[in-house]
């Protein structure tokens, strides 16, 4: 299958911007809680409250950007492919390499007294069930692996559904985007209760969403490419500037702050995430991006590097905020561009591994370096 080139472009803009919103939560984390923004804030002044809205409110794009790039690759699954086909060569690209790093997520840090030895056995006890206790990051695959499991369900209706259909879902679920800031004006909501979470709109709300987003983005959005440039790029700036918004007005510096309150326009599933992310995505579309080996090359190792990219976060953390400390501004993108480089070359280097697809999720050409190497 031929690679579409402008999707290597949005996945290695995803797999950078995950790393910035990490290097930002270390800016807002509350004391006596680790670095990363947990279950309580705390910024410390109103520089950390401004850059930390600009660039973490930013980024808020990566997750759906992520979900609208693996829907509109995968959307609808082919007629040819069976379930059990597709289930087994999706799975088998994201699980092994999931299964190895959760298990070092819960061991390695014992070396360096991140964990101490009954929290480690705690995390392999719990491997079943949900992710290791630094692997916060690996919240996303449950989600992912969620829509795998309903891509061939849903397919034959994206296989017939008309453009108006479609639509129509799109915008349920952008109703459904609206509800986290609906609940504050009016509590509970659609047949919401203490024993009823299943409200109205729940079978058109969540992630679900952005896949029949980016199939009607693939196959029924019928906008020129100067249409998808303005439209899209409008779509982003007030995406972005609500998201950003949304965090600013709340995060007051000095004050002990509920994280789930002032991110509440962090969620992904909100209106003005899926403005920015959906918006971003058009514009993406509409660009005549030229082939190049490196971003083909980061694409593919983007897996690997999200999946390890916690365990070099930290290191870069402690240079640019206790060694070498630079302002805010400067710091929160420091951390995530290297973090991102020591992510590439880290994860280039295992790809040369035996069985390096089922460790980092790709593996690279050892025979093409072997006949350079004796040339030279």
């Amino acid at each position: 299958m031929k690679r579409i080139v402008f999707l290597d472009y949005v996945r290695v803009f995803a797999c950078f911007l995950v790393m910035l919103v990490h290097a930002s939560e270390n800016f807002y984390g509350a004391p006596g809680m680790t670095d990363m923004a947990g279950p309580q804030s705390f910024l410390n002044n109103e520089t950390d409250r401004l850059w930390v809205s600009l660039y973490d409110g930013f980024s808020r794009m990566s997750v759906p950007l992520f979900m609208i790039v693996s829907a509109f690759l995968l959307a609808p699954v082919p007629e040819t492919e069976s379930m059990n086909v597709f289930y087994r060569r999706r799975f088998m690209r994201i699980i092994p390499p999931l299964a190895v790093f959760m298990v070092l997520y819960s061991t390695l840090p014992v070396l360096w007294g991140q964990l101490d030895t009954s929290m480690s056995l705690n995390d392999i006890s719990r491997l079943l069930v949900n992710f290791p206790s630094l692997a916060g990051h690996f919240w996303f695959m449950y989600p992912l692996i969620g829509i795998y499991l309903f891509l061939p369900i849903i397919s034959p209706w994206l296989r017939n559904a008309t453009a108006r259909q479609e639509l129509f879902f799109i915008l349920l679920f952008l109703l459904s985007t609206c509800m986290p800031f609906l609940r504050r004006w009016f509590g509970e909501l659609w047949g919401e209760c203490f024993w009823n979470e299943y409200h109205m709109l729940w079978y058109f709300s969540g992630y679900l969403g952005y896949v029949v987003l980016a199939h009607y983005i693939h196959k029924h959005l019928s906008w020129t490419r100067n249409e998808r440039l303005l439209r899209g790029s409008a779509l982003a700036v007030v995406g972005a500037a609500l998201t950003i918004w949304s965090f600013y007005i709340q995060a007051e510096p000095g004050v002990l702050l509920e994280t789930p309150e002032i991110e509440i326009g962090w969620a992904f599933c909100t209106i003005n995430c899926v403005m920015l992310a959906a918006g971003t995505f058009i514009v993406f579309t509409a660009i005549n991006w030229r082939e190049s080996a490196i971003v083909t090359e980061m694409s593919k190792l983007s897996y690997g590097m999200y999946l390890m990219h916690i365990f070099w976060l930290g290191m870069w953390v402690d240079v640019f905020k206790n060694i070498y400390p630079l302002a805010t501004p400067a710091a929160i993108p420091a951390i995530a561009i290297c973090t991102f480089a020591t992510c590439y070359l880290c994860t280039k280097a295992m790809s040369y591994l035996p069985y390096a697809k089922y460790i980092v999720g790709t593996a690279s050409n050892v025979k093409k370096i072997l006949p350079a190497a004796k040339n030279a």
